[in-house]
């Protein structure tokens, strides 16, 4: 041990990690923080995050709002919140130099843009604070010593005694992984895959890769639906609408191995009676124009194209003449379009998944273990998930927070 008191030592050089050593290393200069990650990189999913510039939080009005963005883990959350909150991690962020901005969709990103400004800032506190950073560095195991004291075994150096411990090691993608943590007693909700993308392997809708609209997509069968922008890729689809879907639906797309049927309605303001009570005066208004150019929905081009492709309909053909078979077609997919989907990609290189340490063995207030004085989580690698837009890093600077200031104060 160093001339310091106490040791703290954070499992996991991610956003969650870093914000719980930077924090408690600021508050108590007597606590000795060591800060390990297991891979060559630090901070890797903020630097991927929101295509490089870091979607760092959410502009949310209040809390109630915010928690209800997680489908799992929205009440644990809600409390953590009341300790730390998007107002906390603007003004954070702020009083080092970084300012964030909202956008209109609610994604509040740094003014410059770069993710990097993010994990400057980050490295920065870490070494005005002397956090002691060692990466290659995974805890193999984690015992309880009969002082109270933590008895970390590494892949590397000696083992490592710890008064705290701090596990943001993030979220793993197989049961077996955890195994190191369910030895200190804690129970583990096993991972599902969270926010993915659809599969729809050789479905000519491919053909559109690139072309984004507003849907409304639900699942066959289930009571999962989402309405957002929806982005039409070379292997089937993604963006919010669907990526939105995936994280509300993770366990029961997992149960179903991702074969399922996705119906997406292209005009989300209509079902098929309101369209069809619509399309007389549309057929009358247009009647003269070819149906082909004339698309009087607002949709991209090249989709209003595909559809009426796939309705039968030539190209000559005007409003006034469309057969009522092809038009009753054409209804049909415009508002219920049917979609076979076989699989999943990962979102980019945003991997999340569900699952993880049980919240009731944790508490909101203050992240410690319920089970184990002195063991702390942050981040994703507790069973609390938040759908796209910036709601993952709240709970990981919030629970990064709450776990640094409850240990400083020790």
């Amino acid at each position: 041990m160093s001339s310091k008191h106490k040791r703290l030592v954070v499992a996991g050089g991610g956003a969650a990690g870093f914000f719980c050593a930077v924090n408690a290393a600021q508050m108590n200069p007597d606590l000795e923080v060591w800060l390990l990650e297991k891979t060559g990189k630090l901070l890797s999913k903020v630097k991927v995050s929101g295509g490089g510039r870091c979607n760092v939080t959410h502009n949310a009005p209040d809390i109630t709002y915010m928690s209800k963005r997680y489908p799992r883990g929205g009440n644990f959350v809600k409390k953590a919140f009341g300790h730390f909150f998007v107002p906390d991690t603007i003004s954070w962020y702020g009083d080092r130099g970084v300012k964030l901005k909202a956008e209109a969709d609610g994604r509040m990103f740094p003014v410059t843009d770069d993710s990097q400004t993010i994990i400057d800032c980050l490295l920065r506190e870490a070494d005005k604070y002397l956090v002691n950073i060692k990466t290659n560095t995974e805890v193999l195991s984690l015992d309880r010593q009969a002082d109270g004291r933590w008895k970390l075994l590494l892949n590397q150096g000696g083992p490592v005694v710890a008064d705290y411990v701090c596990v943001a090691a993030g979220g793993y993608a197989q049961a077996g992984k955890f195994h190191w943590l369910e030895t200190t007693g804690h129970t583990i909700v096993p991972p599902a895959p969270s926010l993915f993308t659809f599969n729809m392997p050789g479905n000519p809708i491919t053909s559109l890769m690139g072309v984004a609209s507003e849907a409304a997509v639900k699942i066959a069968g289930t009571k999962l639906q989402q309405q957002g922008p929806l982005l039409i890729t070379h292997w089937g689809m993604s963006g919010p609408a669907i990526l939105r879907l995936s994280a509300w639906g993770a366990r029961e797309l997992q149960d179903i191995q991702y074969t399922f049927t996705a119906v997406v309605n292209w005009l989300p303001s209509y079902n098929e009676n309101s369209l069809r009570e619509d399309w007389q005066s549309l057929r009358h208004e247009l009647g003269k124009q070819k149906i082909h150019t004339r698309n009087p929905f607002q949709l991209p081009q090249r989709l209003w194209q595909f559809l009426l492709q796939q309705a039968g309909i030539g190209e000559d053909l005007r409003w006034a003449d469309v057969p009522a078979k092809d038009q009753n077609r054409l209804m049909k997919l415009l508002v219920s379009m049917e979609f076979p989907v076989k699989g999943k990609t990962t979102f980019k290189e945003e991997f999340v998944t569900c699952g993880g340490i049980q919240l009731s063995e944790i508490d909101p207030n203050t992240m410690e273990s319920r089970l184990a004085p002195g063991l702390f989580f942050a981040g994703e690698v507790m069973d609390v998930d938040g759908i796209t837009g910036g709601f993952n890093f709240q709970h990981a600077w919030s629970s990064g927070f709450i776990a640094a200031t409850t240990i400083a104060g020790r």
